[in-house]
C-alpha cells in the first residue's frame, strides 16, 4: 500500500525523529505517557506507522507486523514493524523484520503457517513449521521513472518463530504486467481446493490467484469492477469463511478504498458471498455498498490468520490516510490500531451484516465498575468516574424516551468535548467532534459523522475511549464507529445527556480501564 510516494519523500526529510522532544503532559514522563497516546491500543514507540500486515498466530503469540517508517513520523520507505502477544491485549515490541531492497520498499501483505511445508523452506526433521510473509514489493526509482510495473509481490521465510526473516531468492513471485496498483497480498489456504490463495488489490477491483507453493502462482479470476464503492483506489482486501446464524457458511470480503468512504476519505466496505476456491460471488446486487464502519478513523483493517478458537480477529489502522493521517498533532509517534474485534455474521432486518465487538481479552483491563440504576436522564447527569481510560455500556429504554436526541459527551475544563449521540427523529447514532479540541491540522477533522441506526424498543451501546480515540458497538456491534480527537487536556469528564425531552436510562456500567503499557 500507498500511493503519492513521491511527494512523501519529499517531505520525510522535514520530519526528523531522532532527537525530536516529546510532549507529555503535566505528571507524566517517557514514552507512552506523551499527550495523546493511547494507553490500551496498539502504537509504535515511535516514528511512523501504518496498516497492520502479516497477522498471524503460531505457537502460542499473536503476531501483529505493521507498515513502519523508523526514521520519521511521515510516510517514507516501508519497513515491517513487528510486536507479538500472548493475549491480544499487552504487546512486546520486537526489532523490524523486513527492510526494503533492491527490489523496493515493503509494502502491506500478509503472513502464513505453512503447515505442510508446501514452499519447502523447513529442512527435514525442523522442528518449527515455516512463517511466510507475502508483501508488496514497490520499487520507488521505478516509480519517479515512471515505469507502472512499480509493484509486485514477494515473499520471506522465517524458522524461529518470527524472530528472523530470509527474503526468498527467486523474488518476484508474482511480477507485474502493467497495473500501476498492484498490492496488498492477503493469502490463506483453501482446504478444499487443496491450493493457497491470493486476493490482490489491482487498481479499483480484486484480482484472485492460486498457488500450490507460495512462490508460483496463477490468475483464476476477478471481482468487483462494477460492484460497491469506487470513490477511490481498493487496498487491502482480506477473503474469509463465517457461518451464518443458521449454521451455513457464506464468504466474507472485506475491501478497503483508500477515498470515497462513507465518513468521507478512506474507508472499508465489505462484500458477502460465496467462493469455491477461485471465484468470490456477491450475494448481494452490485449496487450495494456495506461499510464495516461509519467512523473516519478505521482503514485497512485484516484479521489474523491460523486464530485459535476459529475465531475471526480484525484490527485496523486508526487513521484517515487520504483527509489527514501524516497531520494529526503528535510529535514522537504517528498513529495506532483500533483494539482486536470480533467478527461474525448475524441477520438484520436488510440481511446478513457483519457484526464486530472488542475481544473478551480485554476485559482484563477492567478496573472495579461504577453502576447507575434505571433513571430519567433530563438534560444532564454527571458520571461517577474520571481519568483518560473508561468503558461504557449504556441501555436506554426508547419506549419511556421522549428525547429527540441523547447520548453521552466526553469532555475536559477547557470545555472542549466529543458527543455521542443517537438522534431519534433521524434514526441515526452520531459522533460529533466539531468542539473537541485541536482541529487546525485539517478542515476536514472537524464534522460529524452520522451512522443509520433503526432499533427496538431498546438500544445497547459498548463505548470505548482512550486518550485520543473513541470505538462505539451499537446494538451488540451491528454498527461501530471509530473517530479520532486531540484535545488540549484530556478528556476526563463525562456525562449523559438528552435534548428536548428525558431519556429513560435502564442501567449504564462504567469501567475504568488500565494501561496496558
Amino acid at each position: 500500500m500507498r500511493f503519492f510516494a513521491i511527494l512523501m519523500l519529499a517531505v520525510v526529510s522535514l520530519h526528523p525523529v531522532r532527537g525530536q522532544e516529546q510532549t507529555a503532559l503535566p505528571g507524566r514522563k517517557g514514552n507512552y505517557k506523551e499527550q495523546h497516546r493511547p494507553q490500551f491500543h496498539f502504537s509504535p514507540e515511535r516514528a511512523w506507522m501504518n496498516d497492520p500486515n502479516g497477522l498471524v498466530y503460531y505457537a502460542g503469540e499473536y503476531h501483529l507486523f505493521y507498515q513502519y517508517y523508523p526514521d520519521s513520523t511521515v510516510w517514507g520507505p516501508m519497513h515491517w514493524g513487528h510486536a507479538v502477544s500472548k493475549n491480544l491485549v499487552h504487546w512486546e515490541h520486537l526489532p523490524v523484520a523486513l527492510f526494503p531492497d533492491s527490489l523496493g520498499c515493503i509494502f502491506s501483505g500478509s503472513v502464513v503457517v505453512d503447515e505442510q511445508n508446501t514452499s519447502g523452506f523447513a529442512p527435514p526433521g525442523h522442528p518449527e513449521k515455516p512463517l511466510v510473509a507475502i508483501f508488496t514489493y514497490h520499487n520507488l526509482e521505478w516509480e519517479r521513472a515512471g515505469h507502472l510495473d512499480r509493484e509486485s509481490q514477494g515473499i520471506a521465510y522465517s524458522l524461529d518463530r518470527g524472530r528472523t526473516w530470509s527474503k526468498y531468492a527467486g523474488n518476484p513471485v508474482l511480477p507485474n504486467k502493467g497495473d500501476v496498483d498492484f498490492r496488498d497480498p492477503k493469502v490463506f489456504w483453501h482446504d478444499q481446493s487443496k491450493h493457497w490463495v491470493m486476493p490482490l488489490a489491482v487498481g479499483q477491483h480484486l484480482e484472485i490467484f492460486i498457488s500450490p507453493d507460495l512462490k508460483s502462482w496463477q490468475k483464476t479470476s476477478d471481482f468487483g469492477e462494477k460492484e460497491g464503492a469506487h470513490g477511490g483506489v481498493w487496498e487491502c482486501p482480506d477473503l474469509f469463511p463465517l457461518k451464518t446464524p443458521d449454521g451455513k457458511e457464506k464468504w466474507v470480503l472485506i475491501q478497503n478504498i483508500g477515498r470515497g468512504a462513507v465518513a468521507g476519505g478512506s474507508g472499508t466496505q465489505y462484500f458477502i458471498g460465496s467462493f469455491d476456491g477461485k471465484r468470490f460471488k456477491n450475494d448481494n446486487p452490485p449496487e450495494t455498498v456495506l461499510w464495516l464502519d461509519y467512523g473516519a478513523d478505521n482503514y485497512a483493517g485484516v484479521t489474523w490468520f491460523n486464530a485459535p478458537g476459529k475465531r475471526r480477529i480484525f484490527i485496523g489502522w486508526m487513521s484517515n490516510w487520504d483527509d489527514y493521517a501524516q497531520t494529526v498533532p503528535t510529535e514522537r509517534w504517528r498513529s495506532a490500531f483500533t483494539v482486536p474485534r470480533i467478527l461474525r455474521l448475524g441477520s438484520t432486518n436488510e440481511g446478513l451484516r457483519l457484526f464486530q465487538e472488542p475481544v473478551t481479552e480485554l476485559k482484563a483491563l477492567r478496573k472495579s465498575p461504577r453502576m447507575i440504576e434505571s433513571q430519567s436522564i433530563d438534560g444532564a447527569l454527571l458520571l461517577p468516574t474520571s481519568g483518560v481510560q473508561q468503558e461504557f455500556i449504556l441501555e436506554f429504554d426508547l419506549n419511556a424516551t421522549r428525547a429527540k436526541e441523547f447520548g453521552l459527551i466526553l469532555r475536559n475544563r477547557l470545555g472542549e468535548q466529543v458527543v455521542i449521540g443517537y438522534d431519534r427523529e433521524q434514526q441515526v447514532l452520531f459522533v460529533d467532534r466539531t468542539q473537541s479540541g485541536k482541529t487546525a491540522f485539517s478542515s476536514k477533522f472537524p464534522a460529524r459523522h452520522n451512522a443509520p441506526l433503526k432499533t427496538g424498543k431498546n438500544l445497547q451501546l459498548h463505548i470505548l475511549a482512550d486518550a485520543s480515540s473513541v470505538e462505539i458497538f451499537a446494538e451488540k456491534g451491528r454498527i461501530a464507529i471509530t473517530e479520532l480527537f486531540f484535545p488540549n487536556e484530556d478528556y476526563t469528564q463525562y456525562q449523559l445527556y438528552s435534548r428536548n425531552g428525558p431519556a429513560q436510562l435502564q442501567k449504564a456500567t462504567i469501567y475504568p480501564l488500565k494501561s496496558i503499557w
